[in-house]
């Protein structure tokens, strides 16, 4: 293992200013549940001198209802993700993928800020948050910028973000009323167990049962997570019928094929896309 300096740092301002005066060679640390196991690994860059703690930073932990506006600390824990209140009323499909993160010990230690940035294909609560199209605040020194998190991610453990910038804040606005919420996956196990594949949807239906809003994103289907518009679309405006949710999951094991390649497992991923896209869909959406 190499040899690093370790700090912690005691706010915010103390965190931002480490890092800028660093210049890429210190890696953050707040639950260590990624960072860890690429220190045994020798997955760091060899220029990394310094692991700066930022756990006890309370400024980075929080979840806040503002109006209809919900706002996390990027240092917010898993399990605090999975016992919110505020979150299982406003947007419980992240909730509920906080709660389905590997083991306790991993949920109370691992942050929703950790699980954005290691951009892991596997990431759970990051479907969540592409269909609450979230938005993420950064700071760089003394600068602030916001990003959408669609926009966010470049490829498996890639970002856009500079070494030297952190991750503050999630927003994203609550639940319409009337609203539904899923998230699902597929595991070798029931706990400690990384996703195979999982899919976070929200839907909105009037009274007529027509589809007033849909949003679908799975996790460890494509390079850069998103959402699947073509999918989306096919039901918008319109009561679904049955058959339509094998023809979503269709187009999503597709738009999957073009954006990944064909390789080993495609085979395998291409009917589970379909099966699991259709079954959540059932769940969410009433048919004519």
């Amino acid at each position: 293992m190499q040899e690093f300096d370790f700090v912690k740092a005691k706010s915010l301002d103390h965190a931002c200013t480490m890092l800028a005066g660093k210049r890429g060679r210190a890696k953050v640390i707040a639950g260590g549940t990624d960072l860890m196991i690429g220190l045994r690994n020798h997955r760091l860059s060899e220029e990394v001198d310094t692991i700066m703690d930022i756990s006890g930073v309370g400024e980075l932990a929080y979840i806040r209802e503002e109006g209809e506006l919900i706002r996390i600390g990027a240092g917010t824990t898993h399990a605090e993700l999975a016992l919110s209140s505020i979150l299982w009323e406003a947007a419980p499909v992240l909730s509920m993928a906080a709660k389905s993160i590997g083991s306790p010990q991993i949920r109370n230690r691992g942050t929703i800020g950790g699980n954005i940035i290691t951009s892991a294909p596997c990431a759970d609560t990051v479907p969540a948050l592409l269909v609450l199209d979230a938005a993420l605040l950064l700071r760089r020194g003394e600068s602030v910028r916001q990003v959408q998190i669609a926009d966010f991610f470049e490829g498996p453990y890639r970002v856009k973000a500079a070494e030297d910038e952190l991750l503050l804040e999630i927003s994203f606005r609550r639940l319409r009323d009337g609203a539904k919420s899923l998230f699902d996956k597929l595991t070798r196990r029931n706990a400690l167990a990384k996703a195979r594949m999982n899919i976070a949807v929200i839907a909105l239906q009037d009274k007529n049962k027509v589809v007033k809003d849909l949003r679908i994103s799975l996790g460890s289907t494509t390079p850069i997570p998103c959402r699947f518009t073509d999918a989306e679309r096919l039901f918008l405006g319109k009561v679904p019928r049955r058959e339509d949710f094998l023809k979503a999951g269709q187009i999503i094991s597709s738009e999957m094929v073009e954006k990944s390649g064909y390789r080993w497992s495609t085979d395998y991923k291409k009917p589970v896309v379909e099966a699991l896209t259709a079954a959540a869909l059932k769940r969410v959406l009433k048919a004519e």
